[in-house]
């Protein structure tokens, strides 16, 4: 197969997996971690579970799409490894997936072994949510970085841009802190609903609130800050590279999704963290990151599409002369 076709099927695996993660958040909006009790890989200690119940359902399903995503992702690696020479990018991002995607599937599994899941509101299941969260970034990071550098090749040149390395890693600090909060206050939203959002800002102050509650209060203003940041940042950043249509772009991006990120967040707080919503502040949440990381990668390399740069390649050796006596 042509390298276009892993291009795409590499894109595929990261659209697909983006599915997967949305589809993990349903299973905790709706408390259904617990719907195969606390057997793994098994359901109710059957492989296929028997009279299942909603929850079970969601949890199971989840669970076979996970299997899907985690295959998916080895073919991935398998067929960098087949494609492209030891030492290059996109093999080595490839692989980077799949031993992130592992660790995925060992944090979900611990999640549920360890009962971490359903009513459970301890402190250890914030730090396991915290820890998934990042696990989860940095795998569509590593996915997006293969279907990255397979479509445009080049190679990364961050000597001279100190500043910009400086301004891209505060951003991702940013975001992933951003991110860790973000999913603990959700947390919090599912095991302690209020009737109204004057109830639920009434709880937040509260002396004896869990603190799941009480990170209510600093998420809103940390995703302002971080938000701001990130649109200033792009903005400043495509300033610097006149002439690059594809940094511009990719900047624009990521001012777009912020400040949609934010719209979407403040009418999630104000309707009470309705499932749907939650759905899509999470998808809102995963194209900042990408379009960010994409941004930064299309600032720190000069490239070009790999597979057309085989394609010219191959389209100048049929024109040069000795060509057909070259293939013999």
């Amino acid at each position: 197969m042509s390298k276009i076709h892993f291009v795409r099927y590499a894109w595929g695996v990261l659209a697909y997996n983006l599915a997967v993660i949305l589809w993990g958040a349903y299973v905790r909006a709706t408390n259904s971690g617990a719907g195969c009790g606390g057997h793994w890989p098994d359901c109710h200690g059957a492989v296929v579970p028997r009279d299942p119940s909603a929850a079970t359902l969601i949890e199971y399903s989840h669970r076979l799409s996970t299997g899907l995503a985690l295959l998916s992702v080895l073919l991935l690696a398998l067929w960098a490894v087949r494609a492209h020479a030891r030492g290059n990018a996109v093999r080595r991002w490839a692989i980077a997936s799949l031993a992130l995607i592992l660790v995925e599937a060992m944090l979900g599994a611990g999640l549920v072994l360890f009962g971490l899941v359903g009513e459970n509101s301890s402190m250890a299941r914030a730090g396991a949510i915290a820890l998934h969260l990042c696990n989860t970034l940095l795998l569509v990071g590593a996915l997006s970085m293969t279907a990255w550098r397979a479509t445009f090749g080049g190679a990364f040149r961050p000597k001279g841009r100190c500043g910009s390395v400086l301004v891209l890693l505060s951003g991702t600090v940013g975001i992933f802190l951003l991110g860790a909060t973000g999913a603990v206050t959700a947390l919090g939203d599912t095991l302690f609903k209020s009737a109204s959002l004057t109830e639920a800002i009434g709880r937040d102050f509260e002396p004896a609130a869990h603190l799941f509650v009480r990170l209510r209060l600093l998420h809103p203003p940390l995703a302002m800050a971080v938000g701001a940041f990130l649109g200033i940042a792009a903005a400043s950043l495509a300033r610097k590279r006149r002439g690059a249509g594809r940094l511009r772009t990719l900047a624009a991006l990521v001012s777009t999704i912020v400040a949609l990120q934010m719209v979407v967040g403040m009418v999630n707080l104000g309707l009470m963290a309705p499932v749907a919503l939650q759905l899509l502040h999470l998808l809102l949440a995963n194209g900042v990151w990408l379009s960010w990381l994409l941004m930064g990668a299309a600032l720190l390399e000069q490239a070009r599409p790999a597979w057309r740069e085989e394609s010219t390649t191959e389209s100048s050796d049929a024109r040069a002369p000795g060509f057909a006596l070259g293939r013999l």
